[in-house]
């Protein structure tokens, strides 16, 4: 319950609709976070791998916790001043834009069913160009060959298509449209430039490369500012008048702002059970020659900033691989202390490339492997490199931005759950050779959007980015001592690679 010193002020909703589930987070006056609700949705895998979302049911379970988060907190209502919105990236659906019923289920951003039409698209010759003005690598992974999938599989799908009675996109338009009564389709510079059909330097969708994928343009939704009014929701009720929808950012998006990297040559690393590595590169695009890949950040109030970024499918993954595989650890808490006690100048390398490996290597057909193992090699020692595994390939991120950008990367801003293990953020500021800051808060893909919209209805200014307090780990490590571990890395980095 709020107390009565908290009922003058105003108070934004942000939702974080994740690939696990969706998040309220409720953030008061001061911008703190003061209450969150949430729920899981199913994973839905079938006997073909492929992986799906039910969006009706991702629809349902985020008024749900809106509903529940402010029914229990107990805030008036009426001081509810606005919302923000961040997303799973890349997860794409269609629905009947006459009535907002979806047309099948979402394909998740996992998902690699439409690996056929990339295929097709590739032996076209126009993998380069789509690089060229997306910024991005063709791959099943973005939404231009997901939705092509939809439009070509879907009953229905294609005839709606031609007559326009179609919308489809990804998970944070498909909110507007539904939280707004079907009045507002639109969606944000972050999440249009993921999608693989969004021209990077023109800034609008590109027409022959949505032809490429059989996509009518005219059928994607409006791309705005990230701050920009996306329209008004009641939840379904819920609130006494209708509040606008304010910020909207793709999650990693929402963590780079919600770290308050809005300047070139800041970087984040979100620690997940993959990871997101994104630096801000400013107002000017680079297209990565080392590997990552190029996008927006965001556009707010007019102004469009880039960003280079690189994904590792298996960070925190390791350790639950360590737990549940191999059943070295009972919990993950415990490769700290592992990692303290292993053999100092054992040289044992773990490369957690299970389903490939990914930037800045690019190989699909490497295999994981333990490298440099001798008599003294143990559990401890097999847990260690579990953890210093997870710095390493951070570390190839970000020499590969600093190589891209052209600037040396003094800090890095760090958030989720193995950012607790403080043996790992000692490593990765030894290893990165940078200064690593923790902030006080896990829930910066939610910050993001609700700093946003708190920002554009003037709930609060700029001091907002010094709200949270940051745990800062500096270089300790000797320089030579670095160099040959780092060395003995890519060494091993290199055993596994097959091309």
């Amino acid at each position: 319950m709020i107390g009565a010193d908290k009922m003058s002020d105003k108070f934004i909703i942000s939702i974080d609709q994740s690939t696990q589930g969706t998040k309220a987070l409720l953030f008061d006056g001061s911008g703190s976070l003061i209450r969150r609700t949430d729920k899981p949705h199913r994973q839905i895998v079938n006997e073909k791998g492929w992986v799906s979302h039910d969006p009706e049911e991702i629809y349902h379970n985020t008024i749900e916790v809106v509903t529940r988060l402010v029914t229990e907190s107990g805030i008036a209502k009426e001081q509810i001043a606005g919302v923000g919105i961040s997303n799973q990236r890349e997860t794409s659906l269609a629905w009947e834009r006459s009535t907002g019923a979806p047309l099948g289920q979402a394909i998740v951003w996992q998902c690699a069913r439409a690996a056929d039409i990339c295929e097709r698209v590739e032996k076209l010759g126009a993998a380069e160009q789509i690089r060229a003005r997306t910024g991005m690598n063709l791959s099943p992974y973005f939404p231009a060959s997901k939705i092509a999938w939809i439009l070509e599989h879907v009953d229905g799908a294609k005839e709606k298509a031609a007559a326009g009675d179609i919308c489809h996109g990804t998970i944070d338009s498909w909110l507007i449209y539904r939280l707004t009564g079907r009045t507002s389709y639109k969606t944000d510079y972050s999440n249009a430039s993921r999608t693989q059909l969004f021209n990077i330097f023109t800034l609008r969708w590109d027409e022959e490369i949505c032809g490429l994928f059989g996509i009518d343009p005219a059928n994607l939704a409006e791309v705005c500012d990230s701050n920009a009014d996306f329209g008004e929701t009641d939840f379904e009720g819920l609130l006494p008048r209708p509040v606008p929808i304010h910020g909207v950012l793709g999650d990693s998006h929402g963590s780079l702002f919600g770290q308050g990297c809005r300047k070139p040559g800041m970087i984040k690393s979100t620690y997940g059970t993959g990871s997101s590595i994104m630096m801000n590169i400013g107002e000017e695009p680079v297209l990565s020659t080392h590997g990552v890949v190029t996008s927006l950040a965001w556009s707010m109030s007019g102004k469009v900033n880039y960003v280079l970024e690189g994904n590792l499918n298996y960070t925190g993954a390791v350790i639950t691989w360590l737990k549940d595989d191999l059943k070295l650890i009972s919990s993950p808490q415990e490769t700290e202390a592992l990692a303290r006690e292993a053999v100092k100048d054992d040289r044992l390398y773990l490369v957690p490339a299970f389903s490939g490996l990914g930037a800045p290597y690019w190989d699909s057909r490497a295999a994981a492997a333990i490298v440099g193992m001798t008599r003294t090699t143990g559990r401890a020692e097999v847990a260690r490199a579990g953890v210093e595994c997870i710095a390493y390939q951070i570390t190839d991120i970000v020499k590969a931005m600093s190589e891209d950008a052209k600037v040396k990367v003094e800090e890095l801003r760090v958030d989720g759950g193995p950012t607790r293990n403080s043996y790992l953020m000692q490593f990765q500021s030894d290893i990165a050779e940078a200064a690593v800051q923790v902030p006080d808060s896990e829930e910066l893909s939610g910050i993001g959007p609700a700093y946003a919209a708190g920002l554009a209805l003037g709930v609060w200014d700029e001091r907002i980015f010094n709200k949270l307090k940051r745990v800062k780990y500096e270089p300790k490590m000797d320089g030579a001592l670095r160099d040959r571990k780092y060395e003995g890395w890519k060494s091993a980095v290199s055993s596994v690679l097959t091309k």
